[in-house]
């Protein structure tokens, strides 16, 4: 057994994906069991301007142990409870993709089928007065989830938007102090066992050589291992989505950060906007083939909130996923596996599936590839379904102001989701496949926020009267209200308990 023993692992590439990957595994795995070794060079530098996550981060800071307001501190973080999608129906509409559920089940029904009931009666108000997460985002009011029983307070989730710089200067502190070791250096070539094919190790510029038993590629797009030197191959999405570049800016802070990103469309593409505490991300994706990047980078500008504090810069990608994400000794970890745009802010949220896979499946050097079909499996079936879930956005649009969205209004979409579409327009159910990311919420979320209604409500809801039914909406529009009356602004919040010093 000892002979088969995976001994050092080597991470190529620092930034977010590569020192997430270093602190969980000098966590889990524990750096006396194992050597684990970093390479990555200042110069080459990362593509991370600002990141907005999903709740389920907060599961990788409770693995790592880490503490949540001394974490909030050191990134310049802010809370988030969804993403306002602007423009996307049409110009002048939006709506909040919330995250935690819209009202309560009942008698084992979704609550959104009463709701569609109610709606086709006129007696339900907008679907996002019955989501908590919604109006305290509208509201600029924040809390944690209390412990309170039956309490919508107890009941919706929340995510972060942190500085990405910071952070993975954050979780390096975190994993050297655990024993990761660090080599700064720029990799000049991967050279490969000849028999095997293997990864045997980084050669980097100066002629330092690392050696190593198994590899992880955190390169970003560059790829270096997983593609440089695997050939593994790229399976592209770009005719599902488009948008091919970004220009990223941050500005001046102009006023109280809100607890919630933005996502606002426009001719060619959508503009994010993330607060932190002592500045906004922003960065414009588009699509290239409709807009130059002058033209990109005008529309950036003239979007800002306050003065811009750091020369634009384009950054290039393509959407697609590597053909397999686990090749030979050698996994793909964050925007070296592939890339999918942040409009719905899922990259973290793959980073950190990727390691826990990986952890899960952890080999051993004789049996190396016995992992690596389960891994590719799950992990093809992940990228996909967010991928239609992205798709969506785009396709569910009634705008016609030009040749970008006229495109993706008339695309072909794939088979899954054009299912999904029509089983919601046709019963107003929401099917959820296995262990896909976005729930019922979610889906329901943008269909409705972008002009995809259903025509009909499950029949067993007809079981509760309409004036029953209106009342039980009417009171709990009432106890959400009150809920957002107890709770304290976003700023407060902070200020209170993790306000960077």
């Amino acid at each position: 057994m000892s002979d088969n023993k995976i001994k050092k692992i080597v991470i190529a590439g620092g930034g977010t994906a590569g020192w997430m990957t270093a602190a969980a595994l000098s966590k889990v795995l524990g750096c006396t069991n194992y050597d684990v070794h970093l390479v990555e060079s200042e110069e080459i530098g990362t593509i991370g301007v600002g990141e907005a996550t999903i709740p389920h981060i907060q599961k990788f800071n409770q693995i790592l142990e880490i503490d949540e307001n001394e974490f909030m501190k050191k990134t310049q973080a802010t809370f988030k409870l969804g993403i306002e999608f602007i423009n996307w129906k049409k110009i002048g509409q939006s709506y909040i993709h919330p995250f935690g559920s819209y009202g309560e089940d009942i008698n084992a029904f979704p609550f959104h089928q009463y709701w569609l009931k109610l709606k086709s009666s006129g007696l339900a108000s907008s679907l996002e007065s019955y989501s908590i997460a919604t109006m305290a985002a509208r509201h600029k009011k924040f809390t944690r989830p209390l412990n309170i029983n039956g309490s919508p307070l107890s009941d919706f989730g929340y995510a972060f938007q942190f500085d990405a710089g910071r952070y993975a200067q954050f979780l390096r502190g975190y994993a050297e102090a655990r024993g990761v070791v660090r080599t700064e250096g720029k990799i000049s070539s991967v050279e490969l066992c000849e028999n095997s094919g293997y990864i045997k190790s980084l050669s980097l510029v100066g002629g330092a050589v690392i050696e190593g038993d198994f590899f992880i590629d955190c390169t970003g797009i560059r790829a270096l291992l997983i593609e440089g030197a695997l050939k593994t191959g790229f399976e592209d999405w770009s005719h599902w989505l488009p948008c091919n570049s970004a220009v990223a800016a941050p500005c001046e802070k102009i006023e109280e950060p809100i607890p919630y990103t933005r996502a606002t469309a426009h001719t060619a593409g959508w503009q994010w906007r993330i607060p932190l505490q002592h500045r906004t991300g922003n960065g414009h994706v588009y699509a290239s083939q409709y807009m130059s990047d002058d033209e990109a980078t005008g529309v950036l500008l003239k979007n800002l909130d306050g003065a811009v504090i750091a020369d634009p810069r384009v950054i290039r990608f393509k959407t697609g996923r590597r053909v397999k994400f686990w090749n030979k000794n050698c996994v793909a970890i964050g925007l070296s596996s592939g890339f999918l745009e942040p409009l719905e802010s899922t990259s973290i949220h793959l980073i950190q599936t990727a390691i826990s896979k990986l952890i899960n499946l952890f080999p051993s050097r004789r049996f190396m590839e016995d992992g690596a079909e389960l891994y590719n499996k799950n992990t093809v079936f992940e990228y996909e379904r967010i991928r239609d879930f992205l798709i969506l956005h785009y396709k569910a649009t009634e705008r016609t102001d030009s040749d970008f969205w006229n495109y993706c209004r008339s695309m072909e979409i794939p088979e899954y989701l054009r299912e999904k579409i029509k089983l919601y327009v046709s019963t107003g159910r929401i099917y959820r496949e296995n262990e896909e990311l976005f729930s019922t919420p979610s889906w329901l979320a943008v269909f409705e926020g972008q002009g995809i209604q259903a025509e009909e409500y499950h029949p067993a809801v007809d079981s509760m009267p309409l004036a029953e039914l209106a009342e039980r909406f009417k009171a709990y529009e009432q106890v959400i209200n009150k809920c957002i009356d107890f709770m304290p602004t976003h700023t407060r919040y902070i200020a209170d308990n993790c306000k960077a010093e």
